[in-house]
């Protein structure tokens, strides 16, 4: 989807923006040195998803490159709602071609000036039309204008050497891209979904296999509809005559099952026949589905202020590619949909900091090893931004939870299970919201937002003691819980999924003085399968270090306003004893572990 928002950094706010092709300066100004490389204009047609398509596009060519002295090459499209010319994706051709790569930097399909409509980055479609521009790069196709490419280096006769990079849309296209065309050679996706229908209404009852649909989880509305509007808005936006760009009138720029898709999560009821097909789509469309076809070493870069497509989605990514023999490593940087984008020391693509920045290092030596054959370090299997330290830790593997709380009966956070309470507390959602995480609108365009909040009356909480020492999370946190909701009981085998009762699970981090934070807005909705049995929930990944004096805080409430609620009113109650009691698991890191990697070092 988009990769952009006010509080998303400025080097990719354009990847979800409605930008318009701006002209190419094709010479230097009078007196100043020239570019270390030209720019060309191409259109190509393709045959993508059983259509053809016209991809517009924009050829970097490094001065030199040429059939003595070919050049390995660079592929990138933009986010939702961007094009070639919006100042991103424009960046990384630009960027890339400055130190010797060919760049081909290109709309993707139902955006900018490029034809069809948009598939949701479905292999098949846009999968095959980044494919085409492959065999363009390998010299054995010729732009519409007659243009051939002698100057790429190739791996044998019709395999150019070529890696992808790009957020967002411009991410999840990469994989689909290398499962239909093993020709590409390295990855790197940013900010981008693992399950796109995880992604949009996520469930996050923990499951062993994740690709294995069942019923949709609590529709994420505000994101949804804004990039729906967004993509329906095209024509008017990047206005073409082109006809593939048009469906049918009440779906004019999607695919028509991606519609669908968008109705009947607004519709609000999930009836399971309807619920499969849904899911089979978005499934379908996603690199959950695929990623077993994918044999590109991946360098996953996942933003942490990200409530679209949060740490979990690239976890998720990584967990399969590595499963399948992938080679794949991963970063988890400050900023992603949702913010982050001043944060110092982060690759910012519009300072083109790639060397001076820790992971535009880190992506410029995958690209080195990959790309040019150079003996090079590609860095740690896994690392992450600390704010506490302006700087990245590093480790072998995900830390694994080491910490457990335990829920007490008098509402608090207790170190071991024979200190908890007895005890039981009840709440009753309401009609209308009644919490609040964030507003989804604020993150396409930069309002101001609300601070978090919860109603009285609606939520339970357990806050834990001061911590004595600093607590360093570095991961998903988990919960276990049981909750007791006769009146969900009695409707949620009714065999329409939104009768099941929802829940929203939060950590925050409460100061001394009374003060609280959300970490990054991120929260876990939850669709309850069967009140009647204990269930385990997934938080969101969170890199996060609670200070020593600072209390934890977990909240389960009945509604958020970024998201579709209960269906009526559905009184919840949560009982403890030291025998049978909710926890909360905590991956913590010990403090001070790997800080050699700090930012610009």
């Amino acid at each position: 989807m988009s990769g952009v928002v006010a509080r998303f950094p400025k080097p990719l706010a354009a990847l979800a923006g409605a930008a318009l092709a701006a002209p190419l300066v094709l010479a230097a100004p009078a007196g100043a040195a020239p570019e270390p490389y030209t720019v060309t204009p191409l259109k190509f047609t393709v045959r993508a998803g059983g259509h053809d398509c016209t991809v517009d596009a924009d050829l970097y060519r490094p001065r030199g490159a040429d059939a003595a002295h070919p050049a390995p090459a660079v592929l990138a499209t933009n986010g939702f709602a961007g094009s070639k010319s919006d100042g991103s994706t424009d960046a990384l051709g630009r960027a890339f071609a400055a130190r010797g790569y060919v760049s081909l930097v290109y709309s993707g399909l139902g955006f900018g000036r490029s034809g069809c409509l948009i598939t949701l980055d479905a292999p098949e479609a846009d999968g095959r039309a980044a494919s085409g521009l492959v065999d363009f790069l390998a010299g054995t196709r010729t732009a519409d204008d007659g243009t051939r490419a002698d100057f790429v280096a190739l791996d044998e006769p019709g395999d150019p050497r070529v890696g992808m990079i790009g957020g967002s849309y411009g991410g999840a296209v990469q994989f689909a891209t290398a499962a239909v065309d093993h020709r590409v050679d390295a990855l790197v996706p940013l900010i981008t979904w693992n399950d796109l229908g995880h992604s949009l209404a996520p469930d996050n009852t923990v499951t062993e296999d994740r690709a294995t649909p069942r019923t949709p989880g609590v529709f994420k509305w505000q994101w949804t509809n804004g990039f729906y509007l967004m993509g329906e808005g095209q024509p008017l936006l990047a206005p073409s005559l082109d006809p593939s760009r048009f469906g049918k009138p009440n779906c004019l720029h999607f695919t028509p099952e991606a519609c669908e898709t968008i109705s009947f999560l607004n519709s609000g009821r999930y009836p399971a026949e309807e619920s499969e097909a849904v899911l089979a789509f978005t499934h379908g469309v996603s690199p959950v589905s695929y990623l077993h076809r994918v044999e590109a070493p991946t360098l996953l870069v996942q933003g942490q202020a990200d409530t679209l497509f949060n740490l979990n989605e690239a976890t998720a990514t990584y967990d399969a590619l590595r499963a399948h023999g992938t080679t794949v490593k991963m970063i988890w940087q400050a900023w992603g949909h949702s913010g982050g984008g001043a944060t110092p020391g982060e690759l910012d693509l519009s300072q083109g900091n790639w060397e001076t920045s820790y992971v535009g290092r880190r992506i410029l030596a995958w690209f080195g090893r990959y790309l040019l054959d150079r003996t090079i370090d590609t860095g740690p299997a896994f690392a992450y931004y600390r704010d506490w330290t302006s700087g990245y830790g590093t480790a072998d593997a995900l830390p694994a939870a080491s910490r457990t709380l335990y829920l007490s009966g008098d509402g608090t956070l207790r170190e071991h299970r024979s200190d908890v309470v007895p005890g039981s507390r009840s709440y009753t959602n309401r009609s209308l919201p009644s919490s609040h995480s964030e507003t989804s609108l604020s993150g396409l365009t930069g309002l101001p937002d609300l601070d978090p909040y919860d109603t009285t009356g609606t939520y339970l909480d357990w806050t834990s003691a001061p911590l004595s020492s600093a607590l360093d999370v570095v991961g998903a946190p988990r919960a276990r819980l049981r909750v007791i909701s006769p009146k969900a009981e009695r409707v949620q085998g009714s065999g329409d999924a939104s009768d099941r009762l929802v829940l929203f699970v939060k950590v925050y981090d409460r100061a001394p003085d009374g003060s609280q934070e959300l970490v990054h807005r991120l929260v876990a909705p939850v669709r309850v399968a069967d009140v009647t049995r204990p269930f385990s929930v997934r938080l969101p990944g969170i890199v996060h270090r609670f200070a020593a004096g600072h209390r934890l805080r977990l909240v389960i409430a009945g509604s958020d306003t970024a998201y579709y609620g209960n269906r009526g009113t559905k009184p919840v109650t949560v009982a403890s004893t030291p025998r049978e009691t909710g926890v909360l698991e905590l991956p913590v890191v010990r403090a001070g572990t790997s800080e050699k990697t700090r930012a610009g070092e």
